[in-house]
C-alpha cells in the first residue's frame, strides 16, 4: 500500500485551525481569572490539565496495549493514538504554570508552614512532600512518558519504512509489556503528587489506578469520535466497518467497568475500615452539594454508559457510539471536578473558569493533535496484520 491514499482529509485541517482559535481565545479570556483570582484559576487549571493529560497518556497506554495483544481494534486507531501521544511536549508545557506558580495555591497544606504547624505531617511525608522533590519527580515522570512516546512512534515509523522486517513487530511487543508497567507506575505516583497531595493527611493505595482507568476511558472515547469523523470522507470511509466500532465499543465498556470497580473498591475498603484519617475524603464528597455531584457521576459516568454500551446495536452505530464516547469525556471532567475541588471549597457550583479553562487547554490540545494526525498516513501501512484488519467480511 502507498501512503498517498491514506492521508488525513481536509476536515482535519479545519478541525486544527478551529480548535487552535477557540483554545487561544478561551485561554486569553481565562488570563483575566489568573490575574483577578489566581486561587480559583489554578483550581480550575489543575482539573483541566488532568483531563488533557489523560487524553495523552491514555493513548500511550492503548498504543502499548495494542502492540502487546496484537488486536485488530488497535490497528485501526493506532495512528490517531500515536498522534495523541505526540502532544506530550505540549502537555508538559501545560504543567509549567503549576510547577512555577500554582503550587502555593494548590499545595498549601504541605507548603505553608502555618498549616503544617496546625496539622503536622509524618516524618516521611515531610521529607517526600517538598517543592524541590515534587518538581524532580514531575521531571522524571515526563522523561519516562516522553521516552515511551519516542520509542513507540519511532519504531512504528520504522515499520512503515521496512514492512518486510518482521523483527520490528516482535520488538514492539517485547517493549510494550515493560512500557505499560512504567506508564502505570509513573502515573500512579503522579496522581499521588499532583492530586492526592492536595489533602496530604488522606491516602489510598488504589488512587493511581483510578486515574489510569479514567485515562483509558478518555482516550478510547476520543479515538471512537475521531475514527467516525475520519470515516465521513475517503479514504477512511472504505476502511472503518461496524465490526471495528463494535470492538472499540466493547473496550470502552470494559474500561468503564474497570473504572467503576476501582472506585467502588476504594469506597468499600475505606468505608468499612472507618478510620478517621481515611474517611475524610468521602465525608466531604458524599454529603450536601458534593453528594449531588457524586450521584451524577455514579449515574452518568457508570450506569447510563454501561446500559447504553451493552446492546450490540449501539456499539455498531456510527451515531450513538461517538455521542456516548463524547459524553464520557465530559463526565471525566465532572469526575475530576468532584475529586479535586472539595479540598478547596464546600460549594459544589462550577465557576466560569471551570468552563473556560477546559475549553482553552482542550482546544489547544485538539489543535495540536489534528496537526500531528496530518503528519503520517492514517493507517500503519507496514503492519503485517493491516490487510487482515481492514478486510471486509461483515454480515
Amino acid at each position: 500500500m502507498t501512503d498517498s491514499g491514506y492521508r488525513a482529509p481536509e476536515d482535519v485541517s479545519r478541525l486544527q485551525s478551529r480548535a487552535f482559535m477557540v483554545g487561544a481565545v478561551a485561554l486569553l479570556l481565562s488570563l483575566y481569572g489568573a490575574l483577578s483570582a489566581p486561587e480559583r484559576f489554578y483550581y480550575s487549571y489543575l482539573m483541566s490539565f488532568m483531563l488533557v493529560l489523560g487524553l495523552t497518556l491514555g493513548s500511550l497506554g492503548l498504543v502499548m496495549l495494542q502492540h502487546l495483544t496484537g488486536g485488530h481494534w488497535g490497528i485501526i486507531i493506532r495512528r490517531p493514538l500515536e498522534s495523541a501521544t505526540r502532544t506530550l511536549p505540549l502537555v508538559a508545557a501545560f504543567f509549567l504554570p503549576i510547577a512555577l506558580i500554582g503550587m502555593k495555591y494548590l499545595y498549601g497544606a504541605w507548603l505553608n508552614p502555618e498549616k503544617l504547624r496546625k496539622e503536622p505531617l509524618s516524618e516521611f511525608q515531610q521529607s517526600y512532600l517538598t517543592q524541590g522533590r515534587f518538581e524532580l519527580r514531575a521531571f522524571i515522570y515526563f522523561i519516562v512518558w516522553l521516552l515511551l512516546m519516542y520509542i513507540f512512534n519511532y519504531l512504528s515509523k520504522q515499520q512503515d519504512e521496512r514492512p518486510e522486517d518482521r523483527a520490528l513487530r516482535r520488538r514492539l511487543k517485547m517493549l510494550a509489556g515493560p512500557g505499560i508497567i512504567l506508564y502505570v507506575f509513573a502515573m500512579s505516583f503522579a496522581a499521588i503528587d499532583w492530586v492526592m497531595s492536595i489533602s496530604p493527611h488522606w491516602a489510598s493505595t488504589i488512587y493511581g489506578f483510578l486515574f489510569v482507568a479514567g485515562q483509558l476511558i478518555s482516550s478510547m472515547s476520543l479515538m471512537i469520535a475521531v475514527v467516525v469523523l475520519l470515516a465521513r470522507t475517503e479514504p477512511f470511509s472504505a476502511v472503518l466497518q461496524r465490526r471495528h466500532l463494535h470492538d472499540l465499543g466493547k473496550l470502552l465498556l470494559a474500561f468503564v467497568m474497570l473504572w467503576a470497580y476501582f472506585a467502588f473498591s476504594q469506597l468499600l475498603i475505606i468505608w468499612s475500615g472507618n478510620l478517621p484519617e481515611e474517611i475524610t475524603f468521602y465525608l466531604t464528597r458524599l454529603y450536601g452539594g458534593w453528594g449531588v455531584v457524586a450521584v451524577l457521576v455514579l449515574i452518568f459516568h457508570f450506569f447510563v454508559p454501561f446500559f447504553l454500551l451493552l446492546p450490540q446495536s449501539v456499539k455498531r452505530s456510527n451515531k450513538l457510539l461517538p455521542r456516548t464516547a463524547l459524553w464520557l469525556i465530559f463526565m471525566r471532567l465532572v469526575d475530576l471536578f468532584w475529586m479535586t475541588r472539595p479540598e478547596f471549597t464546600s460549594r459544589a457550583v462550577p465557576s466560569w473558569l471551570d468552563l473556560l479553562l477546559p475549553i482553552a487547554l482542550g482546544g489547544l490540545w485538539l489543535g495540536f493533535f489534528a496537526f500531528n494526525l496530518k503528519q503520517y498516513p492514517l493507517l500503519p501501512l507496514g503492519d503485517p496484520k493491516l490487510a487482515e484488519a481492514i478486510e471486509h467480511h461483515e454480515h
